[in-house]
């Protein structure tokens, strides 16, 4: 005669030997942290967390950039403009800036002034038809001047926009794939008890939640900087449209033999 094991010896709370003892197969323990939810995750999910991951952290490495750099182009904008409207002559601030760090509003200055002393290398010109040709290749230098900088300025916004837009769809990609998983696996179980549903569905609904972390910055920083930069590009032409009109009132005054207020050459 097989003999029964005293339960009531059995430490008070033992789960386990309750189990054994019943016959009843031992529960599957999950573990609902983020680190375990990515470890439980199959292959698919956890590429997709990796990648918006990595989308997260290239967003914000852009968004620092982008935050520090813009401070820092209209700080230096405002220290040249000042030197600018100082009454130094163009010349002499030309020689004193152009071996300055690369900025754009110093060069579209620079690619305004190289134009310029090229059209008179060899005098002011005296027909009208030559100061209109001048005039209009300075305009033509400063606008291809911005265009270029404006390009460095703007560098990384589309993966902002990108990151944006579509983050939050690849996460929930993930979720889909997740919950498909999980009720492929309920069916092969024959168990749909909370206990067992419910980790497969937060394992999904996690790709979904690293989806939003990281496309509501990337949306942000790029609708703030979107403006940001605008600005700053209306800056540039607003200058290079100033400058053209230095330029047209020290011809207008040469043709009439006056002096300019401002000595450009």
């Amino acid at each position: 005669m097989t003999a029964t094991p005293d339960t009531a010896a059995l430490p008070v709370g033992s789960e386990a030997m309750t189990n054994t003892i019943a016959g009843a197969a031992p529960m599957m323990v999950h573990d609902l942290s983020v680190w375990g939810m990515f470890m439980q995750a199959d292959l698919v999910v956890k590429s997709v967390m990796i990648g918006l991951v990595l989308m997260s952290v290239w967003g914000w490495s852009i968004i620092i950039h982008k935050r520090n750099m813009l401070k820092k182009l209209n700080r230096r904008a405002d220290k040249f403009e000042d030197a600018f409207w100082s009454g130094e002559p163009m010349d002499k601030l030309y020689q004193r800036v152009k071996k300055s760090p690369s900025d754009p509003l110093l060069a579209t200055f620079t690619a305004g002034m190289e134009e310029w002393q090229a059209g008179i290398s060899a005098g002011i010109p005296s027909s009208e038809n030559l100061q209109a040709s001048l005039k209009q290749r300075v305009e033509r230098a400063m606008s291809l001047a911005i265009v270029r900088e404006m390009q460095g300025v703007e560098r990384g916004m589309t993966f902002l926009a990108t990151c944006g837009s579509t983050a939050t769809f690849i996460g929930l990609f993930g979720t889909v794939w997740g919950i498909m998983r999980s009720f492929i696996a309920i069916a092969a179980m024959n168990n749909t008890s909370l206990a067992v549903v419910a980790p497969g569905i937060a394992e999904a609904l996690f790709a979904t939640a690293l989806g939003l972390v990281a496309a509501i910055p990337a949306m942000v920083g790029y609708n703030m900087f979107s403006t940001a930069i605008m600005r700053y590009g209306d800056r540039l032409q607003a200058f290079s449209t100033e400058f053209s009109a230095i330029m047209s009132r020290h011809l207008d005054n040469q043709e009439r033999g006056g002096t300019s207020p401002r000595r450009v050459a």
